[in-house]
């Protein structure tokens, strides 16, 4: 079975609900056990799925076999777009959709889930760019954002105990 093979699946705010457990899992499986254990921010991913659920432009979509997957963001709030610190000059563009999270567990990596997820949340997103976090010591994850049109513009630590992320941005829609 490949990522052709995958039932990816729409969802949104009014959906999370029903979404939101599989989200948990899957996130907790993509982590493995082991990375969960005494990390304290990783811990706290219902909170962000919450979060980020509660924002009426939430859009998410989960590869279905079972759940393997997900993908999810949100429109950035209009004047709060933080990543424009990190340029200068700032793009004119200002309609930014946020890309939160995307988890794909275990056995089905290296098989296209990801691209598949990230480019169906994005197709036919309204915004100009697109904004994600990336852990800086995962090289390999953000290296597979830039094969997706996504560029490193500086670096960002939102919570005291989160990791340093990389701030990539790209334009919409995706090459």
């Amino acid at each position: 079975m490949s990522a052709d093979d995958l039932d990816v699946r729409h969802f949104t705010h009014d959906d999370l609900p029903q979404i939101r457990r599989t989200l948990i899992d899957v996130h907790a499986a993509a982590q493995g056990k082991e990375a969960m254990q005494g990390d304290d921010f990783k811990k706290r991913f219902p909170w962000f799925v919450d979060h980020w659920g509660g924002n009426p432009g939430f859009a998410c979509v989960i590869a279905c076999v079972i759940a393997v997957g997900f993908a999810y963001g949100a429109p950035a709030a209009p004047e709060r777009e933080w990543w424009r610190d990190h340029l200068d000059p700032a793009p004119e563009k200002h309609r930014t959709f946020s890309y939160s999270e995307l988890a794909v567990i275990p056995e089905w990596r290296k098989k296209g889930v990801a691209d598949r997820l990230s480019r169906t949340l994005m197709d036919g997103r309204d915004g100009d760019l697109a904004v994600l976090l990336v852990d800086v010591d995962h090289p390999r994850v953000q290296a597979l954002y830039e094969s997706w049109g996504y560029r490193k513009v500086g670096e960002r630590q939102p919570f005291p105990d989160s990791p340093v992320y990389a701030v990539m941005i790209a334009e919409l829609p995706l090459s």
